[in-house]
């Protein structure tokens, strides 16, 4: 792996062998999770497939989370603001991630969002939360990226 995160975001990504048929986000958005999850080809699909680039921060977030639960290293390379993404970065053999829920999307100006999120996950026998408040930046060309994040212990 290369210690840059450099593919272009609308690049097809190295896909994991099976794709599942429902998204791992759960479609989830600001303030409200959906009463059931849509179809991975309708919600991060596109995305993480190549298909189309992320149209807001909130969506970029969510389609990450999708590539930690599908392992997809690639496309979280390629999601990740060059200068902030580390060298070391691999999604696979990860923790077992069980539901995302993104609690507000706030869009600074035209190029810079924050997203609150809390994704829970189990690591061995133990569950785990993980409430974090992420930055993104927009560049020139409209594509989101993911700058880093703020960890909260609440």
């Amino acid at each position: 792996m290369t210690d840059r995160c450099s593919a272009p975001p609308a690049a097809p990504c190295a896909a994991p062998a099976a794709r599942p048929e429902l998204c791992p986000c759960g479609g989830a958005q600001p303030g409200r999770r959906p009463a059931r999850a849509p179809r991975y080809a309708a919600c991060c699909g596109p995305l993480l497939d190549g298909g189309r680039p992320a149209a807001s921060a909130w969506e970029l977030m969510r389609s990450r989370y999708t590539a930690y639960v599908l392992g997809d290293t690639r496309y979280l390379r390629a999601t990740w603001d060059p200068a902030t993404c580390p060298a070391d970065l691999d999604a696979a053999g990860g923790p077992r991630w069980l539901g995302l829920d993104i609690r507000r999307h706030v869009e600074q100006d035209a190029a810079h969002a924050l997203v609150e999120f809390v994704a829970r996950y189990k690591e061995g026998s133990r569950a785990h939360r993980l409430h974090e408040t992420s930055r993104f930046s927009r560049d020139e060309h409209g594509i989101w990226r993911y700058i880093d994040g703020e960890i909260s212990e609440r």
